[in-house]
């Protein structure tokens, strides 16, 4: 049974939300998004979107939030990326050799990770996300890189994503081919794996997070990986009807976000 936004105050000192189908589709905002993440904000709570799309940057994706009108900083983003930096923070002046884009690249040298271009013999790290400009010569270089002692990241495992014409290969799909070259078990740190959920939490500063996403494979069966609540949100992927069979069950549902509004002026504001 989903409580009154007042009872979520109550329980939750923190609320992360995903992105894609949760706030917006495509190029629009969802209907309830905005006055639901406004209400949180003016009720105090800390609000932090996440996602495992690795090929932006923060201040990329805080514009386009704020170009949908959502209040959003790049301090309040966390990417599949910027978990993979933070979790091979402690690895400064390491080097890898990348399968990736702008996000993931510029995520990793703030961290004093030196990138290797070209063909390298060897190299400490493989980290792997979505290259649209992938070539067999690179994925080569990779699992060549692999077979000789790199150890194999990977931002997300995502086989997929959606666009207009269909499901294009994903990083998920990317890292299957290096895996099946090399036989290596990759770290990955974007959802459903703990690294990006307790990166949030920590952007959060919270001890007691509610997970707010539209999938049952990633967004909630994360949630319940690191033993947090959940909220399914029926605005994007997963549906009633998948609910019924899931496996991985989500601790609240609701139509959309439109029941938060309620919190605005509410006396439970910065309670």
């Amino acid at each position: 049974m989903l409580p009154s936004p007042e009872d979520l105050l109550a329980r939750y000192d923190g609320f992360l939300f995903d992105l894609d189908g949760v706030l917006y589709r495509g190029e629009e905002p969802i209907e309830g998004a905005l006055d639901g993440v406004r209400a949180l904000r003016d009720a105090g709570r800390p609000v932090v979107f996440m996602t495992n799309n690795a090929t932006r940057t923060p201040d990329e994706v805080a514009a386009f939030l704020r170009k949908l009108g959502f209040d959003a900083s790049p301090a309040d983003f966390v990417s599949s990326a910027t978990a993979t930096a933070e979790m091979l923070s402690g690895r400064a002046g390491a080097d890898a050799f990348v399968i990736g884009e702008r996000g993931l690249r510029e995520a990793l040298t703030s961290v004093g990770i030196e990138l290797l271009d070209g063909d390298p013999e060897h190299a400490d790290l493989v980290v792997v996300g979505l290259d649209r400009q992938l070539t067999y010569a690179k994925l080569k270089r990779a699992g060549l890189l692999v077979q000789r002692g790199a150890e194999l990241v990977a931002s997300n495992p995502d086989r997929t994503f959606p666009q207009t014409d269909g499901l294009w290969p994903g990083a998920g799909s990317l890292l299957a081919a290096v895996e099946a070259a090399t036989g290596a078990t990759p770290t990955i740190v974007g959802k459903p794996h703990p690294p990006l959920f307790e990166s949030a939490r920590d952007r959060a500063g919270s001890r007691n997070p509610l997970v707010v996403g539209d999938r049952l494979d990633t967004d909630i069966a994360g949630a319940n990986r690191v033993g947090w609540d959940s909220l399914l949100v029926l605005t994007g992927v997963s549906t009633e009807q998948d609910l019924a069979t899931a496996s991985e069950r989500p601790t609240y549902v609701a139509p959309d976000l439109r029941f938060l509004a309620g919190l605005r002026g509410s006396p439970a504001a910065g309670a």
